[in-house]
């Protein structure tokens, strides 16, 4: 062996990983945690014997941004979770663990430092905070100049790993946009990527690294389409093998590291948007009764794989869908409709849903539902003599009020009595409600700044979709003392939401209170909209009442910013 020859040896030699390493990566506890999750979690972790433990964050509920000590109360709960794992374990924060700046003391007492970096086995281990950010061009220039730092000083190390919760690639890297953190893991030749928060599992390969997202260990999830709930990651590092990374379900099954890529959830999140979609809503008459027909289009993705399943209609009480199966054959990258009569009776949620299997990718499929769209029917009285708007709901006009709503859940409806109004005339539309209750004390009003907190007061609030083909909803609420938040709420063909809370309504809005009531009046004007009215025009429509002192809400229809999910507002002579 020549010296050359041996020196290059040494140098691979002294890079190289002595033996297979494990470790373990953990995913979200938190965020609508599940009791004994991750409890159980920690105990097959332990039991495989991993050599050190890190996680991806999220390990408290957090959102504190006053009460230090419940956040160490949190803390404390955590490591007596965490406590049976007797190997290392390592901390990256999350947005629940550090959602305002006062919460990074207790973070740092109890988990160390936010961003660090250490190295075993002649591996070296990068953990960044991303827990106040969206980005990664938006993280502080601080932490970016000691991450440019701290991977040039890991140079001579075959593997380079790199942690952070908030997976900001599938906004960027995979939309081929730039990407501070990539770039810098391009640069200094990191292997792999963790991240965590949106607690389901997926993958994807970028520029030769490995990005993995881990899903929920314990926080509240779903199904992925390939069935991963609950799970952690197991991480093998080989010099002959390099690395393997295996989604670790809860009950100890593994799966394959490209189980679930970006790719798939994405097209996945296609087949929910499009795959299933009703040519129109089936109109819920003001008796609670619907008789019509529906046509369902079904689309099959261009991805060679032929959709040939049984959709099935899922029927709930009340309701009748005619036929309640049908077969389905779409050719790749086609569409085909089918036809259904409809008909119901009584509460209108929840309504039917159907299911089919269809493809997402090449050889692999998972279920798609989609709900009924069902819009309830109220009448918006056109009149020549607009109401004088002054909270006391006393004209002749306010003759014909909607009085059925339902809870959340479209259970029976638990607020006290309300009524709600609607006129119209060619340059405004006009808006009143009477909130009953027999004990005005407990009324709950604290907010007496616009936009700040109305929500969480007694309340009523609208959900206005002047032009139903635009995707624009604009949302107003009025607390009883005429306190006012008001949104617009942009709804790409995509599903994509951008809320606008800049945007503020010109309205003019009066309230008034009695022994067992209080009342709202408002008007707005249709310039705002880009709209005018006249008889027979249709907008979209939802409204509510919020009562906290009952607990309860009450809603015309279920919740929703989608436009698909409003009512429809007649407007009538």
């Amino acid at each position: 062996m020549t010296r050359m020859t041996l020196i290059v040896v040494l140098c691979l030699a002294a890079l190289a990983v002595a033996g297979p390493v494990r470790f373990a990566v953990i995913g979200d506890r938190t965020g609508g945690h599940q009791d004994g999750i991750h409890e159980k979690i920690v105990a097959e972790v332990a039991a495989a014997k991993p050599e050190f433990v890190i996680t991806v964050g999220d390990h408290i509920e957090g959102y504190q941004q006053s009460d230090t000590l419940k956040l160490e109360q949190e803390w404390q709960e955590y490591k007596a979770i965490v406590a049976p794992l007797k190997v290392p374990f390592h901390y990256t924060p999350g947005n629940h663990d550090i959602t305002y700046d006062n919460a990074l003391g207790a973070y740092e007492r109890n988990a160390g430092k936010p961003y660090y970096s250490f190295d075993y086995k002649r591996m070296h281990f990068t953990v960044l905070d991303a827990s106040r950010w969206d980005s990664s061009d938006s993280l502080p220039a601080e932490q970016l100049n000691w991450l440019a730092q701290d991977l040039a000083k890991s140079s001579k190390t075959k593997f380079k790993f790199v942690f952070f919760h908030k997976p900001f690639w599938t906004a960027s890297v995979a939309e081929d946009k730039h990407d501070t953190l990539h770039s810098l893991f391009k640069a200094y030749g990191v292997s792999a990527v963790f991240n965590g928060h949106n607690h389901y599992y997926y993958s994807a390969t970028y520029d030769g690294i490995k990005y993995t997202a881990v899903g929920s260990s314990g926080g509240g999830t779903e199904p992925g389409p390939t069935g991963v709930l609950y799970h952690w990651t197991l991480v093998t590092v080989d010099n002959r093998k390099g690395i393997t990374i295996q989604p670790v379900l809860l009950g100890g099954e593994k799966r394959a590291w490209d189980d679930v890529t970006w790719s798939d959830v994405q097209s996945v999140g296609r087949n929910s948007l499009a795959g299933l979609r009703l040519r129109r809503p089936v109109l819920v008459a003001e008796d609670m009764t619907a008789a019509d027909s529906v046509t369902l289009v079904v689309r099959n993705q261009p991805l060679e794989t032929p959709l040939e399943d049984t959709l099935r209609w899922d029927m709930p009480f009340g309701w009748n869908v005619s036929p309640g199966t049908a077969a389905v054959s779409v050719a790749p990258g086609a569409e085909a409709e089918y036809r259904f009569a409809v008909a119901g009776a009584g509460r209108p949620f929840p309504a039917p849903r159907v299911a089919l299997r269809m493809p997402y990718a090449k050889g692999k499929s998972s279920p798609v539902t989609a709900t009924l769209d069902v819009a309830r029917t109220a009448h918006c009285s056109f009149v020549r003599k607009p109401p004088k708007v002054d909270g006391r709901i006393v004209e002749q006009l306010w003759r014909k009020p909607v009085m059925d709503l339902f809870t959340n859940d479209s259970e029976a409806m638990k607020t006290d009595s309300v009524r709600f109004y609607f006129a119209a005339d060619t340059a405004n539309l006009y808006l009143a409600a009477v909130c009953f209750d027999p004990n005005p004390d407990s009324i709950t009003v604290k907010a007496t700044e616009r936009d700040k907190g109305v929500h969480l007061d007694d309340c009523v609030g609208w959900f206005l979709a002047p032009d139903t083909s635009k995707g624009l909803i604009y949302q107003v609420y009025f607390n009883p003392n005429a306190v006012v938040l008001d949104q617009k709420i942009a709804v790409s063909p995509e599903g994509k939401m951008d809320v606008d809370m800049a945007w503020s309504a010109d309205v003019d809005v009066k309230t008034t209170k009695g022994k067992d009531y209080w009342s709202v009046e408002a008007k707005l004007p249709l310039a705002q909209f880009g709209v005018t009215a006249k008889p027979g025009d249709v907008w979209g429509l939802n409204f509510r009442r919020k009562q906290p002192g009952r607990k309860a809400n009450a809603d015309w229809q279920p919740i929703s910013y989608d436009p698909h999910g409003l009512g429809l507002m007649f407007i009538n002579k």
